[in-house]
């Protein structure tokens, strides 16, 4: 499963149960459709551990923040995935944000380089 376009990637890779974000993620709403569908996707998988790697994704605006917390109480609701997030020190946004989830989802783990 992946989606690419010129400014941003989402990639889903089955053999390390890891969703890799990068680039830049000013989308309006209704543009977040297929990223949901494929977290939806992978949230249906019921995997023990699903790891969501942010660390190359530069910038996402508030509804891509949603769209993201919307896929941790996902998780968090059906308590069969251990949800990993990592982060990156360096983002801003990241460094902001990132720990926010951990309201969602209070046995998250982050792990910020």
């Amino acid at each position: 499963m992946e989606i690419t376009t010129k400014d941003y990637s989402v990639k889903y890779d089955a053999q390390t149960a890891t969703i890799h974000w990068e680039g830049f993620m000013r989308l309006n709403s209704h543009e977040f459709e297929p990223i949901e569908q494929l977290l939806h996707q992978v949230a249906t998988l019921e995997l023990p551990q699903i790891t969501v790697d942010l660390r190359k994704l530069q910038a996402i605006n508030s509804s891509g923040i949603t769209m993201l917390g919307k896929f941790v109480l996902t998780l968090d609701y059906k308590k069969i995935t251990q949800l990993l997030i990592q982060a990156s020190e360096q983002i801003a946004w990241q460094k902001r944000s990132v720990a926010n989830f951990k309201r969602l989802m209070p046995n998250l783990q982050i792990e910020r380089e």
